[in-house]
């Protein structure tokens, strides 16, 4: 199956989202030399999204039910983000051995936006890397009917790996990066293409 002529040209709408909300963080960092790495590949519109931006309540409406003002207004504004976007990239650390409770609490807001689109990660950490809140989300995004990509991007003791906004081992990284790219890609646009051809149902 060959893709939509209307979706040929239109490059695939990447959003990389900062998970982690806390004082002092490293997200910002590696997200935004990742995002740099997404824009330049082919292919590729990138929208960096930091959830510090978009804070959610910890307690959520009844399903029906409305948000208070602010609550509806953050929603609202970050489901618009995630509705557009073909493709996400989570960047997140692992907080005693599992997943920021801000990124968790941002997923379980939202449904329909992740459905059937490909999601891959960048984790960072100490010695772990961040590849247990990886292995955690992916079973996440598989109960929301999203496509994880298995190949990741994981800095090990990413203080020491990165020097200033860029890693040490510039070389390396970047190659990392566009392996999962391109997978990212290739899930991306078989995704919209399946999407444009049959809307998903659940």
């Amino acid at each position: 199956m060959t893709e939509h002529p209307e979706h040929a040209e239109q490059p695939l709408r990447l959003a990389v989202i900062v998970g982690s909300v806390r004082d002092g963080r490293f997200g910002p960092t590696a997200a935004r030399w990742f995002a740099e790495q997404a824009a330049a590949h082919p292919g590729l519109s990138v929208e960096l999204i930091d959830l510090l931006s978009y804070p959610l309540p910890l307690v959520m409406p009844e399903p029906g039910s409305t948000p208070p003002p602010e609550a509806a207004r953050t929603r609202d504004a970050l489901a618009a983000l995630l509705t557009s976007a073909d493709a996400f990239v989570v960047v997140t650390p692992e907080y005693n051995h599992t997943v920021p409770a801000a990124l968790k609490n941002t997923i379980d807001w939202f449904f329909d936006e992740w459905a059937a689109k490909p999601v891959a990660f960048v984790s960072y950490g100490g010695m772990g890397g961040g590849l247990r809140a990886v292995e955690h989300l992916r079973n996440v995004f598989a109960e929301l009917h999203a496509v994880t990509v298995r190949e990741s991007l994981s800095f090990h003791n990413a203080w020491d790996r990165f020097e200033g906004d860029r890693p040490r081992d510039a070389e390396e990284a970047e190659g990392a990066a566009k392996t999962m790219l391109d997978r990212l890609v290739w899930w991306g646009t078989a995704l919209r293409t399946a999407r444009a051809v049959r809307p998903f149902e659940h």
